[in-house]
């Protein structure tokens, strides 16, 4: 990322997950209070290798290129990395104090909250991020969100009502609900987020989404929602990581194959416009060819159109980077195979919307935006910046389909 373009007040870079982008705004908030000036913040991501590598290769640019300014380091990979980072000249600030305005000041606070404000991201998107929920409370073999986040916490829910309203009054009809395990969203407070998103319906939302899911915590009454409540978008993300019950078992997932092949079949057959996303890893440690053609075999059979597809990268602290590992070739060569059979999916599904109407949400371009499916859109003339409007979806164009109004 650059960081040539920035300017010489306060500069608040967010990499990785929609979460940070929801946090980057508390970020900014608290800098500002806290009279930061001339300061680039970067609120980091460490969930690979490479996005560690972008944020370090970052924070060397802005030293160089902007040696009078302060350089602050935040998120995930400050808090995995942060004496790497300080030994640039970069100042650290811990993952769970960047949103505090002490934290920008004369020094830095190091305990670790206990609670989580809910996280509301700007108003240069027609969506707007909130996060509700930080942390991971399992125990995932490749996972190094406990070290950098610590264990789950939820935001309150009259909290996150209230960051929602404040969404909708400032003109933002999409919300889109993130977390770093969102579906555990309320263990810690006794309720659930099938209550959460209830409790967000009572509001004057016209379109509600939700981001990753784990397929396990998908319980009665959130499916229900899933499958009925037409303002919850038929969009579905599921964590499920691999497709081959001997790496879920070494991964430490607590779902199987079948579990999620039958979820996805209750999810299509109640509601058959749900678009289906997913996130999967290649290349795990003890990862053989017959393993890796499960997984392979789930994009087929789990009709999943947005892949989020990455090899495997070993990340410090993690049992799985003590199990034999399978190479970052292997990794990258099998991540790339799963990308093209995901994008020739995700190209087939998109040509079979062609001739099909949607209400596409417009972005601030006023010609970009997504369909209820969550399917890129291009209008053939402008429209109302952040206005929902009814279209009749025309061709493919890359990853996009173009669209003109309709009546």
């Amino acid at each position: 990322m650059s960081v040539a373009v920035l300017g010489g007040g306060l500069d608040v870079v967010n990499f990785g997950c929609r979460l940070n982008i929801a946090e980057g705004e508390a970020v900014r908030a608290a800098a500002t209070a806290a009279g930061a000036r001339d300061t680039i913040i970067f609120n980091s991501c460490a969930v690979t290798d490479e996005a560690v590598r972008q944020a370090r290769q970052a924070v060397r640019r802005a030293l160089r290129e902007r040696p009078e300014a302060n350089v602050v380091v935040t998120g995930c990979a400050a808090e995995l990395e942060g004496e790497r980072f300080a030994a640039l000249g970069a100042r650290v600030v811990r993952n769970d104090a960047k949103g505090l305005t002490e934290s920008y000041g004369a020094g830095a606070p190091v305990a670790r909250s206990k609670s989580y404000s809910p996280a509301l991201s700007g108003a240069d998107h027609a969506r707007a991020f909130l996060g509700v929920q930080t942390g991971c409370s399992h125990s995932c073999t490749f996972c190094a969100t406990v070290i950098a986040r610590g264990t789950a916490r939820s935001a309150n829910v009259d909290a996150v009502v209230e960051s929602a309203s404040l969404a909708l009054a400032r003109g933002q009809r999409e919300i889109v609900l993130t977390g770093v395990d969102l579906a555990s969203y309320g263990d810690d407070s006794g309720t659930t987020l099938a209550a959460l998103i209830k409790a967000l319906l009572a509001l004057p939302i016209e379109r509600l989404r939700l981001s990753s899911l784990d397929p396990n915590r998908i319980d009665d009454a959130l499916f229900a929602l899933l499958a009925g409540e037409t303002r919850l978008m038929p969009h579905v993300h599921l964590s499920l990581q691999a497709g081959d019950d001997m790496v879920l078992t070494r991964m430490k997932r607590r779902h199987r194959r079948a579990e999620v092949v039958d979820l996805v079949a209750r999810l299509k057959a109640a509601r058959p416009e749900i678009a289906i996303g997913a996130d999967l890893i290649a290349g795990f440690p003890t990862e053989d060819d017959a393993m890796f053609a499960n997984s392979l075999a789930l994009i087929d059979e789990c009709d999943i159109v947005f892949g989020h597809i990455f090899p495997y990268s070993a990340r410090a602290g993690t049992p799985a980077a003590r199990m034999p590992q399978v190479g970052r070739t292997v990794a990258r060569e099998r991540a790339a195979i799963l990308r093209e059979a995901n994008a020739r999916r995700r190209h087939d599904w998109m040509d079979g919307l062609t001739g099909m109407r949607t209400n596409m949400l417009v972005e601030r371009d006023g010609r970009s935006g997504h369909g209820e499916n969550f399917a890129g859109l291009m209008l053939d003339a402008d429209a109302m910046p952040g206005s929902i409007v009814p279209v009749r979806i025309g061709a493919r164009d890359g990853d996009r389909l173009t669209a003109e109004l309709a009546a």
